[in-house]
């Protein structure tokens, strides 16, 4: 019998998310802080993807990543033993944050949580498999998948320019180009299966 691992993935962060909101002690040993991984804290580029500001930035993010990691999962299976999922998720967490770390690397007033890099890698790798797959956005409107793609993409270029708010659209959008670079990699063909469904929509 096989593991999930998606829902393994989940109650770990929902679990460590939890621990952290009831101690600060524990949020602060594991959020990305780029002046601590400087002093040699390298873990803390996983470690803050496994805990969230609060319970609603934490249901969107693993809300997310259920109903396209069961999908996504299947497929990296294949890859390092089984372990392909785990390892390609974990991936994204760091790649994700990279960028981040090299524009902030020097300023002691940036902190960055959360698990949106990830799930972003997950989900713009399913959008290489079903292009036109509906999604439901707040979970009510639908939308295909290549539409939220393009609108996605522009959103964190634009927010990310605008430098408003607290949400590091920067992980998101370098987590989407992982996802997707990484899928391909494995599975060069992926890309004439993509333009073929891209071209010939169904809904």
């Amino acid at each position: 019998m096989e593991i999930n691992q998606t829902i393994i993935i989940i109650i770990v962060t929902c679990v460590i998310s939890y621990m952290a909101w009831q101690n600060r002690q524990i949020m602060e040993r594991l959020i990305f802080w780029s002046p601590a991984i400087k002093e040699g804290q390298v873990e803390r580029f996983v470690t803050h993807g496994f805990i969230h500001a609060d319970g609603m930035h934490l249901l969107f993010n693993m809300f997310t990543f259920y109903f396209f990691g069961g999908y996504l999962e299947g497929f990296y299976r294949q890859y390092f033993g089984g372990a392909g999922f785990v390892i390609f998720y974990l991936g994204a967490i760091v790649v994700a944050m990279l960028p981040s770390y090299f524009q902030h690397k020097n300023d002691r007033n940036y902190m960055s949580l959360g698990a949106s890099g990830a799930v972003s890698a997950v989900l713009f790798a399913f959008i290489l498999f079903a292009p036109w797959e509906l999604l439901y956005l707040f979970a009510a409107i639908p939308i295909p998948a290549i539409v939220f793609a393009v609108a996605y993409v522009w959103y964190s270029i634009w927010a990310g320019k605008q430098n408003n708010d607290n949400i590091n659209h920067s992980a998101h959008l370098y987590g989407a180009l992982y996802g997707v670079i990484v899928t391909l990699i494995l599975e060069p063909r992926l890309i004439q299966v993509f333009f073929s469904q891209l071209f010939n929509p169904t809904f």
